[in-house]
């Protein structure tokens, strides 16, 4: 039976001094008060105990006088999922990062421990694994996203860490890769890094472990016997114009090359090498037999390159768990379409066809990032909505989008990016005398020391 792993803070400690701390600076500003409770009635399921689905339940069991909430996850473990980048950089260690599941369920919700295998919005039933049914009378659909392991050629889950071909989007392969880059930093030889081209969770994590690797170099006295390589697959390195031209910055004093629009395809471990493709529009003449002339138009080009490497660090592509997409539940058209992410109200959170379900988290079909900072803004304005819904009004509660990522630039700075849905600086630490726009050491303090407890202590069990 797994027992519960000492943090860096203790409860104790986080309570008395983090939650004050949270107020100063400004990330309690969601803190939990109910002086009174709403007597609402309906049988509310959960799919998901991840930070979304725990923290939903956890607040509204606080906000409703006689709550009647299932949670359906399978999950023995509730992971920090943002210390897996501190956990590939020799930061943390692995058994920092995790709380038993049993530990974080809040107390009067009815844990269902399997996994969900379908979705009937119309019947409000649910299906599991084990072949149970659950009925609902209001959905939050909180499932998190699934990694597609299969959409690169050549490697599993299971074989990561193979031909030094990692991922520290997983436990396992953030545990792997540690060692990698200490070796990779003692010895040289060429290191590349990439993300992937869909949406997917912690956007600047690739970027993160590509810096760190780079400073780790430095640290060593090894970096001119190391060549780091950075392939993205957007058009970009960053899309948040207030803080790209940093980044971009860094890279470029770093001696990290970049390589915009490229993704990765496939994984030959044995012989070190990766399969890449450049995507790239270019105009192009054609006949336009019914205007009978010729005409330019846009074309997307392909080309594929292969690069050998000594250290791979590689994102699979991500997309909402397929019972989503098989419930009817994703958007059918735009660009959310294509990965199944649930059609929700970019400001409401409230399903576009089904009023009876809230959806927020990662598997939101919602133009930000997927962060659990996001989430901690998004919860609020979920519960509260859900609440305006089992009253019989309106969902009143608007989301601006807000999204934090503090991109670790070096062992002891953090650019802290947080904006909201159109690109736009939406900043709430109190670090007003401080360029934001530049990494800082105070973000780097609250990364390494702060986020972690506040997640556990404070996220998990919605007080903040």
């Amino acid at each position: 039976m797994e027992t519960e792993k000492k943090l860096t803070i203790s409860r104790r400690s986080f309570i008395k001094a983090g939650v004050g701390a949270a107020a100063v600076l400004g990330v309690g500003a969601g803190t939990v008060k109910y002086l009174s409770t709403v007597d609402v009635k309906g049988k509310i399921l959960v799919i998901g105990g991840g930070a979304a689905g725990c923290s939903f339940a956890a607040r509204l069991t606080r906000k409703v006088a006689n709550p009647d909430i299932t949670l359906i996850d399978p999950s023995d473990r509730q992971y920090y999922q943002p210390g897996f980048t501190f956990i590939a950089a020799g930061i943390f260690r692995p058994d920092e990062v995790w709380k038993p599941q049993s530990a974080c369920i809040p107390e009067g919700v009815k844990w269902v421990k399997d996994k969900v295998v379908a979705i009937d919005p119309v019947r409000k039933e649910v299906r599991t694994s084990n072949g149970e049914k659950y009925t609902y009378d209001y959905l939050v659909l909180t499932p998190g996203l699934q990694l597609n392991w299969n959409k690169v050629q050549g490697i599993s889950r299971e074989t990561l860490g193979e031909g030094n071909a990692h991922c520290i989007y997983d436990f396992e392969g953030a545990q792997k890769i540690w060692p990698a880059i200490d070796q990779f930093t003692q010895r040289g030889g060429r290191a590349l890094f990439t993300d992937t081209y869909t949406k997917h969770k912690c956007g600047g994590a690739p970027k993160k472990i590509c810096m760190l690797t780079e400073h780790l170099s430095r640290k060593k006295g090894t970096r001119g016997d190391c060549q780091i390589e950075y392939f993205c697959s957007e058009k970009a390195l960053y899309d948040v114009p207030y803080y790209t031209p940093r980044l971009l910055q860094i890279y470029e004093e770093r001696n990290i090359s970049l390589d915009v629009n490229t993704r990765v395809t496939g994984i030959d471990t044995s012989a070190k090498k990766v399969y890449l493709e450049k995507h790239e529009k270019v105009k192009e003449k054609v006949f336009d037999e019914a205007l009978g002339k010729e005409m330019e138009v846009e074309q997307e080009k392909v080309t594929p390159f292969v690069e050998d490497y000594d250290l791979l660090s590689f994102v699979p592509p991500q997309s909402a768990p397929d019972f989503v997409r098989e419930g009817g539940l994703s958007w059918t058209e735009g660009k959310l379409a294509k990965d199944g992410w649930a059609m929700v109200d970019k400001e409401t959170l409230v399903h576009k066809v089904y009023s009876n379900i809230i959806c927020l988290g990662d598997c939101a079909g919602i133009p930000t990032s997927k962060t659990s900072a996001a989430i901690r803004k998004q919860l609020p304005i979920a519960v509260d909505n859900l609440l305006d819904i089992m009253q019989g009004k309106e969902p009143s509660h608007k989301y601006n989008g807000y999204a934090c990522c503090p991109i670790v630039t070096d062992y002891g700075h953090v650019l802290l990016c947080e904006f909201d849905y159109d690109k736009k600086p939406d900043i709430t630490f109190p670090f007003s005398l401080l360029d934001m726009s530049h990494e800082q050491w105070a973000g780097w303090l609250l990364k390494r020391y702060f986020l972690k407890p506040m997640f556990f202590y404070g996220m998990i069990p919605g007080l903040v």
